[in-house]
């Protein structure tokens, strides 16, 4: 029988938005054109059972599941359990595992046992499917009931909507990759810098820059994006209820194509107690910020009868989104004002800025074109430049690097190094490492592994069972978040027998950052940057766990 698809009537689901109940086993879902409006402003989108995001689908661990998707598009299409431990052919990326996609017309059965609990979510894994609003949530109870009592218990569902069709976006990206660089730095950016840090040093930075034709201020490659809170615009103020004195649990899942956020709550401490639908030793912040495709839930214990907002900021700050939470509808906090925008800078190459251009003298003969902020400056004689002496120890005007989140002084931002596991495991050695090399030419828009496009790609091979260690080595000035389909990485952070499980991993630009894993699910595994346009422009390999060897057999 097909789960009958209600309206919430829990605080589970998003307030406002359908969600399927577990009490079938079956699930029926159509994907459809359909127009959406945020903040007043209506586009074009792809819905899951008729809303952006989908319906949450609420499970309990120990399961059997039967989904059927029926693809009511011109175009082909597919669904992808993001975490889920499924076989090969149920993981729903075209081109694995024999698995095809869905033809338009045609309705595909996916059935799987649910090994696991937490919080995970679903998309689109068809060209840009994912970016027009082909995504929901996935709550999986434990066989056991819930660890952590609490009173209200919310997904919030963070996204990236544009206007413009995904084709178009990847397009101009191949054209131009700064095409989406709304604010690069100008002529008064540069005298600035001369002011504070000399002359010499903020030629060669600007210089280094030109050389990697890239822009410290190219945090995001895509801007201009509505940023959206379960399918809501910051006008819109998606809201969730509580009663004073109650414990609100929220499942925050990062389901944008492009967007790293910041998350806050002012006025509310949260206690982040899961990561990637893994419980972790619980850690008390005020923020934190993370990538396409994780999950983070945290607890929240509002004490006083008013509202908080939900504040959810892109890195490069080219908007924001808010939520509130609130004992009643229609209330609002304020808002707080958005922090400043952050530069990247050389030393998230792990070194200091300075390729040597052998000093200043010269300069006039220097290729401007390659120094931001400098266009047209060729004639102009710098001997005569009167600049002043940079000051010694003067902050910068702006914060620089990309952990730099502004974060309010004597508040806690997660760190990496925060997140345990809750339950110690054996810590077992890798017998290999595979090197991953995180590549990117800018000037073409082309990312790659290991310097290889996807077409290009040699598969990565392990054997069953194999404990293998990955180290990422990020050749780029933009953050990573990885993913490996299939299988959780125990992500390496100082811990031995409590590291974390991920199933997406942030290497940040110059980092180094290890991984290790048992190869325990056999197939042909998507292994690939979750930035839509990055994989989409090459990024990805295929990751083969062999078969497992049957007993007795050579």
């Amino acid at each position: 029988m097909a789960a009958v698809l209600g309206y919430a009537g829990t605080a589970l689901a998003y307030p406002g938005r359908r969600s399927f109940a577990a009490a079938s086993q079956t699930f029926d879902l159509a994907v459809t054109d359909m127009r959406i409006t945020v903040d007043g402003q209506s586009s074009a989108a792809l819905a899951i059972a008729g809303s952006v995001p989908g319906p949450v689908l609420r499970w309990r661990e120990g399961e059997e599941v039967v989904v059927r998707v029926t693809n009511r598009l011109d175009e082909p299409t597919s669904i992808h359990w993001h975490g889920l431990l499924v076989a090969g052919v149920m993981d729903g990326a075209p081109g694995f595992n024999g698995y095809v996609g869905i033809a338009p017309g045609e309705t595909y059965t996916y059935r799987f046992a649910l090994r696991q609990a937490g919080t995970y979510w679903y998309h689109s894994h068809s060209a840009g499917q994912e970016q027009l609003g082909m995504y929901g949530a996935i709550v999986i109870e434990p066989a056991a009931g819930e660890r952590i009592r609490v009173d209200r218990d919310y997904v919030v569902v963070l996204s990236d909507h544009s206007s413009e069709h995904p084709d178009t976006i990847l397009r101009k990206l191949k054209a131009d990759p700064e095409a989406y660089v709304t604010r690069p730095r100008s002529f008064m950016d540069f005298l600035r810098d001369i002011r504070r840090d000399g002359l010499a040093d903020t030629a060669k930075d600007r210089m280094a820059w030109g050389d990697m034709r890239m822009s410290p201020t190219d945090l995001a490659d895509v801007t201009g994006y509505q940023f959206l809170m379960n399918g809501r615009g910051a006008e819109d103020n998606w809201t969730g209820l509580f009663k004073p004195g109650e414990r609100v649990r929220l499942r925050f899942i990062n389901a944008s194509s492009m967007t790293f956020f910041d998350v806050a709550i002012p006025g509310l401490r949260m206690t982040v107690i899961a990561a990637d639908g893994q419980d972790v030793i619980p850690v008390p912040v005020d923020e934190f910020r993370f990538g396409v495709g994780e999950t983070y839930d945290v607890l929240v214990n509002p004490r006083e009868a008013k509202a908080f907002t939900v504040m959810a900021e892109p890195i490069d700050r080219s908007g924001y989104v808010r939520g509130t939470l609130a004992p009643g509808e229609g209330m609002q906090a304020e808002i707080p004002p958005q922090r400043p925008r952050t530069l990247l800078s050389m030393a998230d190459m792990g070194a200091m800025p300075g390729m040597d251009h052998g000093g200043m003298a010269g300069m006039a003969g220097m290729d401007h074109s390659k120094m931001g902020g400098m266009a047209g400056m060729a004639g102009m004689d710098h001997s005569k430049m009167a600049m002043a002496a940079p000051t010694a120890g003067a902050p910068p005007s702006r914060p620089v690097g990309w952990d730099a989140a502004s974060t309010p002084p004597g508040k806690k931002a997660l760190d990496c190094r925060d997140l345990k596991s809750l339950a110690a495991r054996v810590a077992v050695a890798p017998t290999q490492e595979i090197i991953v090399e995180l590549n990117g030419q800018m000037n073409r828009y082309n990312w790659t592994l290991n310097g290889k496009r996807f077409d290009q790609n040699q598969p990565i091979r392990v054997k069953f069972g194999e404990r293998v260690r990955i180290k990422y080595v990020n050749t780029t000035m933009m953050a990573h978040p990885m993913h490996l389909h299939g299988m959780f990485v125990e992500m390496e952070n100082g811990e031995t027998t409590r590291r974390p499980l991920k199933h997406v991993v942030i290497v940040k630009p110059g980092e180094e950052r290890a991984v290790v894993l048992t190869a325990d699910e056999p197939g042909e595994w998507p292994f690939h940057c979750h930035l839509l346009y990055h994989m989409n422009a090459g990024m990805m390999t295929r990751f083969i766990v062999e078969p497992r060897r049957k007993e007795g057999l050579g």
